[in-house]
């Protein structure tokens, strides 16, 4: 345990429970819902309202190997080859083998997905996918009905929730073990102001961060809170250079900031074409699949293409779908698009990569135990192994799924007893930053660690977000005052800095890792895991791992 924590009030009101679950998106959801189906008292605290997740804005679908003629051993195969090296295999093995009944039992909850004439599962494919296994619903809006189902069985089981409530620090007992969390409550209702929720259980699915890039297409709530939360509760994080830029995401203007709308990889699983301004294909012959590459390839590529012609985006040209496909398949998107003044189905769509997904996160086993005892990670807040540098396309939702069902058997098996929370005293406090500083770490992320990372361009981001951490502040700043914003922007910062370091060290090019002066994959002496550690002095240290497995991640946590 570190002891540092936000500069906050104590908490002035409290709940018990067994198990809280920070986050409502699929991964705390289903968690959530398995937990108190094994009879576990369980609270859902989630930062705005139970349907505000990220969950709800995946448009493409759920990957599982549903097919004829599919199997789990293929969706295996794409997703090593499109995590570039570094994924655990028996992560994945966990993943692509439960992942089809894990689908099956979120349909038993409510899910409804696209069907064939005949009633079976509509299935596309996406990038790296060398089989139709995309389960999609309502054409493009597969996020949106699985948050929907899962809310409805949430509150038709009347779980305990507190919404508006954005997760400050861990709460451990006198032996550094987990005792639940402070929050803050926003507004006023039930309960309001800084509170605690004591649970010798708390499971970490806040989703991801986005936000700390200018550009992205994370809602205004993926501040990466989980990860500064472990950071600061001492728990190892790992892979956090692995940010994936979605190659394919409606070009707004250079100077268009915050979140971004996605144009689904699932409109090139269904044959539309990557082109520059002149009509000309550019990914034929640089990759077998061509614009169903992994996404790393083809965000790479349109980026070499704008380089090459001096412009800020590249076209998707899906106008030999016609209308009514576009109507019936990608209304969601179609929307978007003429919101924009862009029609599809008459003009091609300019496109730009932006930041998309976090591959890492925090450090976990098998059974999404973290290094600290009593703590769990789950979906885009965790790092599992399960995607190495690159995600392959709509994992992360079937990610979300499995590992939580595996959480909250290892909850429901161990049922540990609760304990009184220890409130350290006079232990080191983060910096709390101004909210004015927030536009200020994504420009600085997005100039120094986005698409394209130099060690020049690495070095001025860290020099810049130290300042910041120093307490230098930025011009004409206020003075921070504990509050919400203050709160995500010392999220961001500590987040951040954590991502270049680690940035930094990876002297090569790997998976959505592009190191512009090490441009090549190194097997030899980077086919191994990056983990990073906050000290008390508030410090990172960086080590490497011996391989590319996930090793057991603590003592306390044998791997299985």
């Amino acid at each position: 345990m570190t002891g540092i924590r936000l500069t906050a009030p104590e908490p002035g009101w409290s709940i018990d429970a067994d198990v809280v679950v920070v986050g409502s998106g699929v991964a705390g959801l289903t968690t959530a819902l398995r937990c108190v189906a094994a009879g576990l008292d369980t609270v859902v605290v989630t930062k705005a309202r139970l349907d505000d997740g990220s969950t709800r804005w995946a448009q493409g679908g759920i990957a599982a190997a549903l097919g004829e003629g599919d199997t789990p051993e293929q969706h295996l195969d794409d997703t090593l080859v499109a995590g570039a090296g570094l994924c655990d295999e028996r992560a994945v093995r966990a993943l692509v083998t439960e992942g089809p009944d894990a689908v099956r039992r979120l349909i038993e909850t409510g899910a409804h997905f696209d069907t064939t004439e005949n009633g079976d599962i509509a299935l596309t494919r996406e990038g790296g996918h060398h089989r139709r296994r995309i389960a999609h619903a309502g054409g493009d809006a597969t996020g949106a009905e699985i948050s929907r189902a899962l809310v409805e069985a949430v509150r038709t089981r009347a779980l305990h929730t507190v919404e508006n409530a954005l997760v400050l620090d861990l709460l451990t007992d006198a032996e550094g073990r987990t005792a639940g969390v402070s929050l803050h409550v926003m507004g006023e209702g039930q309960h309001d102001g800084v509170g605690a929720v004591r649970a010798p259980s708390v499971v970490l699915a806040t989703g991801g961060m986005g936000q700390v890039f200018s550009a992205t297409t994370n809602p205004p709530v993926s501040t990466g809170d989980g990860v500064a939360l472990a950071l600061r509760a001492g728990a190892e994080i790992s892979d956090l250079e692995f940010v994936q830029f979605h190659p394919t995401v409606l070009f707004l203007g250079a100077d268009s900031e915050g979140q971004q709308p996605l144009v689904s990889e699932a409109v090139r699983g269904e044959g539309a074409y990557l082109v520059d301004a002149a009509g000309t294909r550019f990914m034929t012959g640089q990759h077998e699949l061509a614009e169903l590459a992994p996404r790393d390839i083809v965000a790479k590529a349109i980026t070499r293409q704008m380089q090459l012609h001096g412009t800020e985006h590249m076209y998707l040209d899906a106008r030999h779908f016609g209308a009514e496909m576009w109507e019936q398949r990608f209304p969601t998107i179609l929307a978007a698009c003429r919101e924009h003044g862009i029609d599809p189905v008459t003009e091609p769509i300019p496109v730009a990569p932006a930041a998309h997904y976090a591959s890492g996160g925090v450090r976990t086993d098998l059974r999404g135990r973290t290094t600290v005892p009593g703590l769990y990670a789950c979906g885009e807040t965790a790092c599992t192994g399960v995607h190495g540098a690159n995600r392959l396309a709509s994992n992360s939702l079937l990610e979300g799924l499995v590992f939580a069902e595996r959480i909250a058997a290892d909850i429901a098996e161990r049922r540990p007893a609760r304990t009184d929370a220890v409130r350290p005293e006079g232990g080191p406090r983060s910096v709390l930053q101004s909210p004015e500083v927030r536009t200020s770490i994504q420009r600085t992320m997005t100039r120094g660690a986005g698409v394209l990372r130099s060690a020049d361009s690495l070095a001025g981001a860290a020099r810049e977000l130290e300042a910041l951490h120093a307490g230098a502040g930025v011009a004409d700043a206020k003075a921070a005052v504990p509050g919400v914003e203050a709160w995500e922007t010392t999220n961001l910062l500590l987040v951040s800095r954590v991502l270049v370091a680690a940035a930094s060290a990876r002297a090569e090019t790997r998976g959505c890792h592009w190191r512009e002066d090490h441009p090549d994959r190194d097997d030899a002496d980077w086919r191994a895991h990056l983990v990073v550690r906050v000290g008390e002095d508030r410090t990172l240290s960086v080590r490497r791992t011996e391989s590319a497995d996930f090793d057991s991640v603590s003592p306390a946590h044998p791997a299985d």
